[in-house]
């Protein structure tokens, strides 16, 4: 195949696929708003059930659900016939996955299941088959044919049934409320649980507290700045208010000038009103906050009281970008 073929063929694909979603999205149907509102009443669990594909779709949308705060498990239909129906509680609201609705895990699966008296939801995509029938709610994902050149292979089918999985999540997450600090809860790890959950008081604690007073000499003050490796540090006055900051760069640039240095005192050499945060701010608002400003440490600062120091090396240590 030449490459312009592949990429023909990729492209194909791709609009065969978003067709048929378009197709599906125009005739969505008030079933959907009903399991919506089903799964946002449900003291149970959402269990997710099929075979082939749909196993791994499945296990997705329980992923996706979870996450979002919908607790969620998948139930492989072959081995729920073979001992795991245990896992079914009598709250839990059931959901076969099924395109053409007619498997034989399928068939045999539903009898149990509503002698358990649980309620079973049918996702397909052929509304005359047999989970369709005996759902007592059925949603219809109609895909045509699939952009496998065969017509076999699970694609725009297999889309379908993820998308549906997305929106049911999406819909519920709305449903029940669940802002940013809820998703932070279940996702503490990696950067992007960090983002949503780190603060400047979870870091600037490591970081030291480099202090001098107005009147402290230019060497005791680079002896500070060095001591407390952070490449600066707040300047206080008698009373301990935050007076202004001496950094590196500061340091850089009066040794640009003619003159004595050993005369100045921190008063001379610091930067008056700095960029300051709060404790309770996320790691995230600092590190844009230096970016912003081209500079790499902020002054720690809580109702006038300075804190500490954090640096931007100790935000991208945490993985933070």
């Amino acid at each position: 195949m030449a490459k312009e073929n592949i990429r023909s063929t990729a492209q194909s694909i791709f609009l065969s696929e978003a067709r048929s979603l378009t197709s599906i999205a125009e005739s969505l149907d008030n079933n959907f708003v009903e399991l919506v509102e089903l799964c946002h009443q449900n003291r149970g669990r959402i269990i997710f059930t099929g075979i082939g594909k749909n196993q791994h779709i499945g296990q997705k949308i329980t992923a996706t659900l979870n996450s979002t705060g919908t607790p969620s498990i998948f139930l492989h239909a072959g081995d729920a016939l073979h001992g795991d129906m245990g896992v079914i509680q009598k709250d839990d609201l059931i959901i076969f996955l099924s395109k053409s609705g007619n498997s034989q895990e399928i068939k045999a699966l539903i009898p149990l299941i509503k002698a358990m008296g649980n309620k079973i939801i049918g996702v397909v995509s052929d509304p005359a088959s047999y989970l369709a029938k005996q759902a007592e709610l059925t949603i219809n994902l109609p895909v045509e044919e699939d952009a496998c050149p065969h017509n076999l292979t699970p694609t725009n089918s297999s889309t379908a049934f993820l998308v549906f999985g997305d929106a049911l999540a999406i819909c519920l997450l709305e449903l029940n409320n669940f802002t940013s600090d809820d998703y932070a809860l279940f996702h503490p790890g990696g950067s992007l649980g960090k983002k949503l959950y780190l603060r400047v008081s979870d870091l600037y604690i490591l970081c030291g507290k480099p202090t001098v007073m107005l009147d402290t000499s230019f060497r005791e003050s680079i002896l500070e700045i060095s001591a407390k490796r952070l490449g600066a540090t707040a300047v206080l006055d008698k009373d301990s208010v935050l007076q202004g900051i001496i950094t590196d760069g500061d340091l850089r640039r009066l040794l640009e000038k003619p003159g004595n240095l050993n005369t100045l005192s921190a008063k001379d050499m610091m930067s008056s009103n700095p960029i300051t945060i709060k404790p309770a701010a996320f790691a995230k608002e600092a590190l844009n906050l230096m970016q912003s400003n081209n500079i790499t440490q902020l002054l720690v600062v809580e109702k006038n009281k300075y804190m500490g120091v954090i640096h931007i090396h100790d935000i991208l240590k945490e993985g933070i970008v």
